[in-house]
C-alpha cells in the first residue's frame, strides 16, 4: 500500500504520511496557491504539481527528490501562444507514457489540447491532430469556458494506444500514439442537446474517463447525465441505470486488478451540485453494474454539502485504500475498499485532487 497522499488545494499542496495507523499532514508546498494537478511519476519517483493562477498564467513544478525541493520548469504552451493564438489557462490533467517511455509525460489542458513532453517536463509538443480536428468547433466548456482534456488514458499493453476524455467534446482514441484520432461514444448520449444531436460524439460531456489497468478494454465513464460503461476498449458504451442515490457526478475509480470494481460520489443534478438528501454517500458496484452499495460508514449523514471534483478520488495499486477529498476542504481515507471512511483533515482549502504516491 502506498503510505504517501498528495492533495491539491485552491491554496496550497498538501502531503500526507501514514504512520502508526494514522495519517497526518507532513509537508505543506506553495501555499497561497491554487493546485490544479498533481502526478507521481513510479518510473523515476518524481513528482510534478501543476498551479492555476488565473491572469498570471499557469505554472508546472517537478521535484526530484520526494518533495524536499521543488523546480519550476516549462508549462505547455501553444507555439503562438498570447495575442497570436490561444493560451493554456488550465493544466487539467497529467499522465504518464508507458513503462518503456522514459521521460515521457502527457498533458491535457483547457482549452482543449493535448501535450506531450519527451524530457521529463523539459520542453513541451502540441498534439496537431487533435487540435486541427474539424469536431473541435462543437466542444464547449463543460463548467470552465472552454472544453478541456479532463482523462488521459494509456493502454499498458500497447502505448500508442491511447484513450482521452473530454469536457464537453466526448471520448477519442487514437491507434498510433496521437497522430490520429476517432470518436468513439457510440452508446452515450446528451440530454442537454436537442434529440437529433444527442448522439453526436463531440457532444458528449465526458466528466472522467477512467481504465482498468490489468483488464484495459474495460473503461467507466462519469458523464455529465449519467454513467457509463465499456467492456471493448471504447468502442462501445453501455449506461448504467443501477447507480443508486443519483446518476449525477464527476469523480470515478476504477480497481485496479478487478475491472467490476468501480466508485462514484453522486450529487443530486447539474443545477443542484449537492449531495442527495445532504447525506454523502460513496456508491461502489463490485459486479460490474449489476448492482450498487452505497457506503456511508463515516460519512456526514445530514447537512453535508460536499461536491467531490473530476480528480478528487483515487484508489491505491491495492484496491482497498481510497482518497476522497471535496469542495469544503474534508480529506477522508478508506482501508476497506470504501466500506469505512475515517476524515483526516477538515480545515483544507478546497480540493481540486489527490494522489497517492
Amino acid at each position: 500500500m502506498s503510505d504517501r497522499l498528495l492533495v491539491g488545494t485552491k491554496k496550497g499542496l498538501f502531503e500526507l504520511r501514514r504512520a502508526r495507523d494514522a495519517w497526518s499532514i507532513a509537508n505543506t508546498r506553495f501555499l497561497g496557491d491554487p493546485i490544479s494537478m498533481l502526478l507521481h511519476d513510479p518510473r523515476d519517483g518524481a513528482l510534478y504539481a501543476a498551479e492555476a493562477l488565473g491572469h498570471f498564467g499557469v505554472k508546472l513544478q517537478r521535484s526530484r527528490d520526494g518533495g524536499e525541493s521543488w523546480q519550476e520548469i516549462p508549462a505547455p504552451a501553444f507555439p503562438k501562444a498570447g495575442t497570436d493564438g490561444p493560451s493554456v489557462s488550465y493544466l487539467f490533467c497529467l499522465e504518464t507514457g508507458g513503462a518503456d517511455q522514459p521521460g515521457w509525460l502527457w498533458c491535457g489542458t483547457i482549452p482543449g489540447a493535448l501535450f506531450l513532453s519527451q524530457d521529463h517536463g523539459e520542453s513541451w509538443t502540441l498534439n496537431q491532430a487533435l487540435w486541427d480536428l474539424p469536431q473541435r468547433k462543437d466542444w464547449m466548456g463543460g463548467g470552465f469556458d472552454d472544453a478541456g482534456v479532463a482523462s488521459i488514458c494509456i493502454d499498458p499493453r500497447q502505448r500508442d494506444h491511447m484513450t482521452i476524455g473530454v469536457s464537453t467534446g466526448g471520448v477519442w482514441v487514437s491507434d498510433d500514439g496521437g497522430t490520429s484520432w476517432r470518436g468513439s461514444a457510440d452508446g452515450m448520449y446528451a440530454d442537454y442537446y436537442p434529440p437529433e444531436r444527442r448522439h453526436d460524439p463531440e457532444v458528449q460531456d465526458v466528466h472522467r474517463l477512467v481504465q482498468c489497468p490489468t483488464a484495459p478494454d474495460t473503461f467507466w465513464v462519469q458523464h455529465h447525465n449519467g454513467v457509463f460503461r465499456s467492456t471493448d476498449a471504447a468502442r462501445s458504451w453501455q449506461e448504467v441505470t443501477t447507480i443508486r442515490p443519483a446518476k449525477f457526478g464527476f469523480a470515478v475509480a476504477v480497481h485496479p486488478h478487478d475491472p467490476d470494481t468501480a466508485w462514484f460520489v453522486p450529487g443530486v443534478k447539474d443545477e443542484c451540485r449537492v449531495p442527495v438528501d445532504a447525506r454523502l454517500v460513496v456508491s461502489r458496484t463490485r459486479d460490474g453494474a449489476r448492482s450498487f452499495d452505497v457506503l456511508t460508514e463515516g460519512l456526514p449523514q445530514s447537512h453535508a454539502y460536499d461536491l467531490v471534483y473530476r480528480h478528487a478520488l483515487d484508489v491505491d495499486g491495492t484496491g482497498t485504500r481510497l482518497a476522497m477529498g471535496s469542495t469544503t476542504g474534508h480529506l477522508w481515507l478508506s482501508e476497506n475498499g470504501g466500506d469505512a471512511w475515517t476524515l483526516v483533515a477538515g480545515h483544507l482549502p478546497p480540493i481540486s485532487c489527490v494522489r497517492f504516491g
